[in-house]
């Protein structure tokens, strides 16, 4: 069974915190999120709960998602 819970995370560029709602299995692993704050997304393609904010590019997300995690997003799935 799905267990949602409610945690902060700063935006993946500049760091302004975020209230998210993240959902995770039985096991604990992550399955998906919401971002509850005004002026935020999730960052879709990674397996992490991520968000950024909306006024950032889409190439800004990737870099910070690139520095931080060392992955690259799927172009069709950037948020």
């Amino acid at each position: 069974m799905a267990q949602g819970k409610s945690e902060v995370h700063g935006c993946i560029v500049c760091g302004k915190p975020y209230q998210v709602l993240v959902a995770y299995d039985a096991q604990g692993n992550y399955i998906a999120s919401k971002v509850m704050s005004a002026g935020g997304g999730e960052v879709k393609g990674v397996s992490r709960p991520l968000v950024a904010c909306e006024r950032h590019t889409n190439e800004e997300i990737e870099r910070a998602v690139n520095r931080v995690y060392g992955e690259t997003l799927n172009e069709e799935e950037e948020a």
